[in-house]
């Protein structure tokens, strides 16, 4: 039984469409499966900063499917070995951070693509050639339909945006909002000024090309904003923040309610 290995979101993004998703740092199933069904354009599973593993990636990615959703995930690091590995488990797209020059965007390319574009290794017996159910249809279309982003989290990757976006085979550009503006200088505050100007030249490079922008929000206003500067890939959530803020909101208002009492 073949199917199609088809990644929508990629298609979005071409026509020149917006689309966001979510970060999943929860290494579990349940909250995944969750926003899954949210009916985000796609999710994505943070190994970078969550304390996740393949096996958890896995069943995530297991929650994922069925739900019409795409699955990208950030590996640890731009690490060919990582990337085959999250690739093998079925994940459509990428997002790798810290990339720093058109040769190390170029390296983590190559490493989401099969020879002779690439140095990714073949298996057939993996989850997303469906265990080798559909080895011709997967080796055929993941070159084509796997999604790759890589993030500009520094002033050298600014200083080399250039060569960054001439790399064949990139999709897209992540802006990452707290490490670029602790890479300038302000631990944490991407809302300075320089931090802001910083991210105007890299809209302002990064749209006058064929790559799309993305990069994390969180709040609705900002989503709006981004979108409006021609954003296409925004992540506007986080799975344990966002619990975080509505048991803290819950918890305040019951002291409140309850003090003295």
């Amino acid at each position: 039984m073949s199917h199609d290995f088809i990644n929508p979101v990629r298609q979005k993004l071409k026509d020149g469409k917006k689309t966001a998703g979510a970060f999943l740092q929860i290494p579990h199933g349940t909250p995944t499966e969750i926003f899954a069904q949210a009916g985000f354009d796609w999710l994505i599973v943070d190994m970078e900063h969550a304390p996740g593993d393949y096996t958890t990636l896995l069943a995530q990615l297991q929650a994922i499917s069925g739900t019409g959703t795409v699955p990208f995930v950030r590996p640890h690091w731009n690490d060919a070995v990582a990337i085959k590995k999250i690739l093998d488990c079925g994940a459509q797209g990428v997002l790798v951070p810290y990339v720093n020059t058109g040769a190390e965007a170029g390296q983590a390319v190559a490493a989401c693509r099969y020879p002779p574009v690439g140095i990714r290794g073949v298996s057939g017996s993996n989850r997303a050639a469906r265990y080798g159910q559909n080895i011709k249809n997967y080796l055929e279309a993941a070159n084509r339909e796997i999604t790759v982003i890589i993030a500009i989290e520094t002033r050298e990757a600014m200083d080399n945006l250039d060569d960054i976006l001439a790399v064949e085979g990139l999709d897209g550009v992540f802006i990452g909002p707290m490490d670029l503006a602790t890479n300038l200088g302000h631990l944490g505050n991407p809302s300075h000024p320089e931090v802001l100007q910083a991210f105007a030249e890299i809209e302002a490079k990064v749209l006058a090309t064929d790559k799309f922008l993305g990069t994390l929000t969180t709040t609705w206003d900002r989503t709006v904003e981004c979108f409006d500067k021609g954003y296409q890939w925004l992540i506007v959530m986080q799975d344990g923040s966002t619990l975080v803020k509505a048991a803290n909101e819950m918890a305040g208002k019951i002291a409140a309610l309850t003090a003295g009492k």
